[in-house]
């Protein structure tokens, strides 16, 4: 499955999440079977070519998410504490974020 996270910076899976309007790159995380297969970076959702992302993760609740609805993409929020990609996909694997829905 696909997962996109808003970054500050590109460093693997140290990036740390940022708002939407603050990040400076989208982390396209290839996640299989509990597992980070790959994480690829773009200056803009636009600039990727995948047809299907599955999730969308955000900094928080009050950021702009119904673009990724509308694109059928599950749109969750992280806790505190959660920061870096690695930290956010452990919580992802345990359920441990926050859904948005309408």
């Amino acid at each position: 499955m696909l997962i996109w996270i808003p970054v500050y910076e590109e460093n693997g899976k140290d990036s740390r999440i940022a708002p939407q309007a603050e990040g400076k790159k989208w982390a396209l995380i290839d996640f299989d079977a509990g597992v980070i297969r790959s994480i690829r970076f773009y200056d803009t959702i636009e600039a990727c070519e995948e047809e299907w992302v599955d999730f969308v993760i955000l900094a928080n609740k009050f950021e702009n998410y119904f673009d990724f609805m509308n694109e059928g993409m599950m749109v969750l929020v992280v806790r505190e504490g959660q920061e870096t990609i690695e930290e956010i996909v452990e919580a992802f694997k345990f359920k441990e974020l926050d859904e948005i829905g309408l």
